[in-house]
């Protein structure tokens, strides 16, 4: 599962990230997506100042979102664990990733995602550099 500063970084054209973006087009790695998670990457999609020194102009990020949905594994989320996560807004993320199997959330959010209460000790926590380590060996 791929957290939505994973494709802010893509979008800027940093480096892990932008990796990790181009192994989900090429097919290999599957992220899952869902509807909380399509609203947050909708809002950060609208989120001008953050792209401001973008390698991607509004149309060209919009048209990479719509490429990465075709590679996403579309999840319902049919029960709320309410992981109790630090930032009540990323309480969705895991749900999402208890909800589609997920083996890892990828984020550079793991201080708030690791507070959480309620612990999924098959559900990995990772970086983008991590993630790539992973793949690679």
């Amino acid at each position: 599962m791929i957290d939505t500063n994973i494709f802010v970084g893509a979008c800027l054209g940093a480096g892990a990230p932008n990796e990790v973006f181009a192994l989900c087009l090429r097919g290999e790695v599957v992220p899952l997506m869902g509807t909380a998670l399509l609203a947050e990457y909708e809002d950060v999609l609208g989120r001008g100042a953050l792209f401001e020194r973008s390698r991607l102009d509004a149309a060209e990020r919009e048209e990479l979102l719509d490429i990465f949905l075709a590679r996403c594994r579309w999840t319902r989320i049919y029960f709320g664990w309410r992981p109790n996560v630090p930032d009540e807004g990323d309480n969705h993320l895991v749900e999402l990733a208890v909800a589609g199997g997920a083996q890892a959330i990828v984020t550079r959010n793991l201080r708030d995602l690791q507070g959480m209460d309620l612990r999924f000790p098959a559900l990995k926590l990772m970086t983008p550099e991590d993630l790539l380590r992973e793949v690679r060996t």
